[in-house]
């Protein structure tokens, strides 16, 4: 069948992993699923057939194909039955994997990605802790330097492969007061000294291995650092939309197997002497149930495709995830009902699609965070755009890639982990639950409910002004009092031409650098921010190289200098963009606070 999205090489391919698959997995997944565990000759196996490295480069003994292949290597992984195998290997390649690969040094590409692609080295995505899921930002694992290693001190909870896998991705706090701006990202050997595991049972997903993870004293090479330090966070947000269309993409096509598989089973299966394929209730209902699994897939290819172009595509990854999965849910539910009593026996593949069906929901961001996204675009009119327009500049290695634009909500749970959205926090993560790093998070909190505000390096900078005479200050700041022979300004230009007032001359010291602020609106303008010799000036214009470009409109800046906007959630969503982060957190640096409560 024709398609706009697959050629005849994509179908050759799939033909090969859908044989791969029945020869060598398909065969084993009742072992697996018992044991626990997916032994590790069949990562060598799927290395030998080049199905670990599909979007990655050939330097590193990828094939530098084009996503979907992945798309097709996800679905034939689906079809295998087994949540937890397609977890696991899901973890692997596009999570762990792509940390490395998106932003990690050559020394990480060639310890990590080389050996993950060659299924030497199996990897784990660990950003979820026990008292944080859906709150990245709120993550208590610290990262503290000594000399040319960072001390891990800290624990991690619903990490998939966290037991039997050979190295972590780990998020960890370097900067304590920094909010979302101090966390970082490590490469930890999982059998470094201070490394305890834990496996957790599971009710569904038993073929992958979910840990509980403890650090204690782990001593990380600084050279092991992911990126540059305290950018995890924008890392991780970076990173959420690849894994929430590996949660719709296997979504759509387990739910698609369940209907395959039922649909034999009834044509098969009499009741009253006719099969169950000609009574009316049965065929309508499935009928309507192919219809949505339909939708849902043209959805998700969609979505793969605005995400090939490299469009962010934040509200259609998060209605690709959270129709799919929670059609998946829904589908094998109702596939089961026709099995019977048949469909509640270990024997029949449908009672594991049923039990492994459910993570779907938790994992890589629970629907109800999943629904608040959309919401924002739908109701709050939350305007997205690609990373790729923050344009930041990127230091030599390792490169440190702009941050995604992500929904107001300091905490999604990244990671198929299955640390899916646990207690407490976006976190990382990790997504959801699991981290899938693929396990279910252990809490439903909307993303109303579980967003946070920490204080972000412009609230740290400038202070949230509140009531009294801090609050009058501020109003005198903003609304010169008319006498005056200051020239009227708005809000948000006052508070740039305060700057001078505010410079810190002692933290600056020989610091030089030139900034530009341009901002829309008819209250906004460009300016010029020059920092040299000790000395601050502020002047209408763009004048001189830039160090760093800050772009929003005046209200955005007047909003996060005054802290009724949390910087790090505009950022994400696009609403301002900064050129050089790393500059720009420097800068910050060097001023004293706006009038304090």
């Amino acid at each position: 069948m024709k398609s706009a999205f697959f050629n005849e090489e994509h179908e050759a391919f799939r033909s090969a992993v859908r044989q791969f698959m029945e020869r060598e997995v398909a065969p084993n997944a009742e072992m697996w699923e018992r044991e626990e565990r997916i032994p590790r000759s069949i990562w060598h196996q799927m290395a030998d057939n080049d199905l670990l490295g599909i979007n990655y480069p050939v330097e590193f003994g990828g094939t530098a194909a084009d996503f979907f292949f992945s798309v097709v290597f996800l679905e034939e992984l689906a079809r295998g039955t087994m949540g937890g195998f397609t977890a696991a290997v899901g973890v692997h390649e596009y999570m762990a994997l792509a940390y490395i690969h998106k932003f990690g040094s050559r020394l990480l590409k060639e310890n990590y990605l080389g050996p993950g692609i060659r299924g030497e080295k199996i990897g784990a995505l660990a950003i979820t802790e026990p008292n944080t899921g859906s709150d990245v930002s709120a993550i208590r694992t610290r990262a503290v330097r000594e000399g040319d290693h960072f001390i891990i001190n800290g624990g991690k909870t619903f990490i998939t492969n966290g037991v039997y896998g050979d190295f972590i991705v780990l998020a960890a706090r370097t900067d304590p007061g920094a909010g979302p701006a101090g966390i970082s990202l490590f490469a930890v050997d999982s059998h470094s000294k201070g490394v305890d595991t834990r496996k957790l049972k599971k009710i569904g997903w038993n073929s992958s291995d979910t840990a509980e993870i403890s650090f204690d004293g782990v001593k990380a090479p600084a050279s092991h650092l992911i990126g540059q330090e305290n950018m995890g966070f924008y890392y991780i947000m970076e990173c959420f939309q690849l894994e929430r269309l590996v949660a719709a993409i296997t979504a759509v096509a387990g739910a698609d197997y369940c209907l395959e598989i039922t649909l034999k089973y009834i044509r098969e299966r009499e009741a009253f002497n006719r099969p169950l394929a000609k009574f009316q209730a049965i065929r309508h209902t499935l009928s309507d149930l192919a219809t949505e699994v339909e939708a849902a897939r043209q959805l998700t290819y969609n979505t793969c495709w605005m995400y090939k172009e490299g469009v962010p595509a934040i509200k259609e990854c998060s209605m690709a995830k959270l129709y799919a999965t929670e059609l998946a849910k829904k589908v094998a539910d109702a596939c089961l009902q026709y099995f019977g009593g048949y469909g509640y026996m270990e024997d029949y593949p449908i009672a594991r699609a049923f039990r492994d069906a459910r993570a779907g929901t938790i994992v890589g961001g629970t629907s109800e965070i999943m629904r608040e996204i959309i919401a924002k675009v739908l109701i709050d009119q939350v305007e997205y755009r690609a990373a790729g327009s923050m344009e930041a500049q990127k230091p030599a290695e390792p490169v440190s890639p702009p941050p995604s634009a992500e929904p107001e909500i300091e905490d999604e749970t990244p990671e198929i982990e299955l640390a899916a959205e646990a207690p407490a926090g976006t976190g990382e993560a990790p997504s959801p639950g699991p981290e899938t790093d693929s396990q279910p998070e252990t809490e439903t909190e909307t993303a109303a409910q579980t967003a946070r505000a920490p204080e972000s390096p412009i609230a740290a900078a400038n202070g949230i002004p509140g009531s009294g005479d801090a609050e009058r200050e501020l109003e005198e700041l903003l609304h010169p009092r008319v006498g005056e022979t200051q020239p009227p300004r708005s809000p948000a230009e006052s508070i740039l031409y305060s700057l001078p007032e505010r410079f810190r001359a002692d933290k600056a010291g020989n610091y030089q650098g030139i900034f530009h602020f341009k901002l829309s609106g008819s209250e906004g303008g460009d300016y010029t921010v020059t920092l040299a010799s000790g000395r601050c000036s502020v002047e209408p214009g763009l004048t001189g190289k830039a160090t760093c470009v800050l772009e929003s409109s005046a209200k955005t800046y007047l909003d996060m200098e005054t802290g009724k906007t949390n910087p790090q959630i505009a950022f994400m969503m696009g609403k301002v963009k900064i050129s050089n982060i790393p500059e720009m957190m420097q800068f910050l640096k060097f001023f004293r606070k706006l009038p304090d409560t």
